[in-house]
C-alpha cells in the first residue's frame, strides 16, 4: 500500500465520479490517496475499522473466511464503491476481507476526522445510504439470479466478474480461480461446475490450465451472461 497527499489527484477523482459534495470543508484536507498492488489486502476480517474507502480506479474482490478456514467470494466491485461504510456506521470491525484484484486506487479518510468534521453532514449519510442500500439490492439480485439462471449463465458471470480490468486472464497464484469457492458463490455442485468448465473449454470460450483459467472470448461470455450479477 502506498498513501500520497496528492490534493489535485484527489481532486480529480472527486470530480470525475461526481462525489465532491459529499465531503464538507473541513474534511477535504483530511482525504488522503491509497494504491494497492493487484493481490494486495485493502483490509481484512475481524481487524478494527478504522478508515472509510471510496474505490475510485481499479477492481477488488469482497470475501469471508469461516471459522475453519475455508473462504467464500461474495462479490466482485469497480468503481464507484465504498469500502468500511457498514462497520463506520454500526462502529464495528472489519466484517469480510477486501483484496484487489488489479492495480487499485482509492480515496480514504480516517474515522476520527469523520467524526470530528462529518458526523452530521447530510450529503455523506445520503451518499452512505444509497451505496449501502445498493449492496442490498445487488444482494438481493445475486440471489434470485442463483436460482433463477442455469449454470452455464452464471459461471459466464462470475468468470467475467473475476477477470482483471487490465487483462483477460484470472491472476496466477493467490488470486486464481478456486473451483470450490465458486461453487458455493453460484449455488452448485464441485462436479457440475467443473462440466461446466470442460464444455467452455470445447467451446472455445476459456483455456484452463494449472493454477489458472484463460479467459479466450470475453463476447462469447458476455453473450451467456447477458451482465454481470456478481459486481
Amino acid at each position: 500500500m502506498k498513501k500520497v497527499k496528492n490534493w489535485e489527484q484527489i481532486n480529480q477523482y472527486l470530480q470525475a465520479h461526481q462525489i465532491e459534495s459529499i465531503f464538507n470543508e473541513p474534511l477535504l484536507p483530511h482525504l488522503e490517496l491509497y494504491s494497492f498492488d493487484q493481490g494486495e489486502f485493502i483490509c481484512s476480517q475481524g481487524d478494527p475499522a478504522q478508515y472509510l474507502y471510496v474505490l475510485v480506479k481499479g477492481k477488488i474482490k469482497i470475501y469471508t473466511t469461516s471459522a475453519e478456514g475455508k473462504t467464500l467470494i461474495l462479490s466482485f466491485k469497480t468503481p464507484l464503491e465504498v469500502i468500511g461504510d457498514v462497520e463506520y456506521v454500526r462502529g464495528i470491525e472489519i466484517i469480510n476481507t477486501v483484496e484487489a484484484v488489479s492495480s487499485v486506487t482509492m480515496i480514504g479518510v480516517h474515522h476520527r476526522w469523520l467524526e470530528k468534521y462529518s458526523k452530521g453532514h447530510s450529503p455523506l449519510l445520503q451518499f452512505l445510504l444509497d451505496i449501502i442500500t445498493k449492496k442490498f439490492t445487488i444482494k438481493s439480485n445475486s440471489l434470485s439470479f442463483n436460482l433463477l439462471y442455469p449454470v452455464e449463465v452464471r459461471l459466464a458471470s462470475y468468470l467475467l466478474s473475476v477477470s482483471s480490468d487490465e487483462s483477460d486472464s484470472l491472476i496466477k497464484g493467490k488470486q486464481s480461480i478456486n473451483i470450490k469457492d465458486a461453487a458455493n458463490l453460484i449455488g452448485t455442485s464441485y462436479r457440475h461446475l467443473n462440466r461446466v468448465i470442460t464444455q467452455f473449454c470445447t467451446e472455445g470460450l476459456v483455456e484452463r490450465n494449472k493454477g489458472f483459467i484463460l479467459v479466450k472470448d470475453r463476447e462469447g461470455l458476455s453473450a451467456i451472461a447477458s451482465h454481470s450479477i456478481y459486481e
